[in-house]
């Protein structure tokens, strides 16, 4: 299980990277140092979550559910999880999608009773 939500939170932070077509070599450095602060990831396997994440097709709206139905109602994890996302986006230069995408991943995270 605890393996399942490090890729899902690594999905999530992975997005913003992926669907603003960022530097991955830039922002990899900051993705492994999250990993590592919040799951104890070490470089490698962080980087193998990255590299899964922008190589592959996933559904970012699973991924959120998944983390939502596993953390239930540990809100500060949750909200540990937008302040990372929060990170990521503002790394590099911000496009209007980030935070449409930043709003729909809280909104499914603290959605209550689905």
């Amino acid at each position: 299980m605890e393996n399942k939500i490090k890729r899902s939170v690594a999905t999530i932070l992975a997005h913003i990277i992926k669907i603003d077509n960022r530097d991955v070599a830039k922002e990899t450095p900051l993705f492994c140092k999250i990993m590592d602060q919040d799951f104890g990831c070490d470089r490698g396997e962080a980087e193998e979550f990255l590299t899964k994440t922008i190589n592959e097709d996933y559904n970012i709206e699973e991924h959120a559910r998944f983390i939502r139905d596993a953390l239930k109602d540990d809100r500060f994890a949750k909200y540990r999880i937008l302040e990372q996302l929060n990170h990521i986006i503002y790394s590099d230069k911000i496009e209007d999608n980030d935070y449409k995408e930043f709003e729909k991943i809280k909104d499914i995270l603290f959605k209550e009773n689905i």
